[in-house]
């Protein structure tokens, strides 16, 4: 059993410590549930669904690069038939 002990800060705030968050993988933006059993609080990772997966990388960054579908057309032209499969 995994067992550490957190000061809970002037907000009411505790942080989950990294090792849990590390087994876990619990990660910035990843959801948890509070559930209350007799005196005991439990924390559950909430597990994630591709799509929230895709939409939480989608708006992690400005990786991709926004094109008109003009251009987007005209990339598509300019391609080999076999690069696009």
């Amino acid at each position: 059993m995994l067992e550490e002990e957190m000061k809970v800060g002037p907000k009411g705030q505790v942080v989950i410590p990294k090792s849990f968050r590390k087994i876990l993988k619990i990660l910035p933006g990843s959801k948890v549930n509070f559930r209350l059993e007799g005196d005991s609080v439990v924390i559950e990772k909430v597990s994630s669904d591709s799509v929230d997966i895709f939409n939480r990388i989608a708006h992690s960054g400005g990786s991709v690069k926004k094109i008109s579908p003009h251009e987007y057309e005209a990339e598509l032209a300019g391609r080999n038939p076999s690069e696009i499969s």
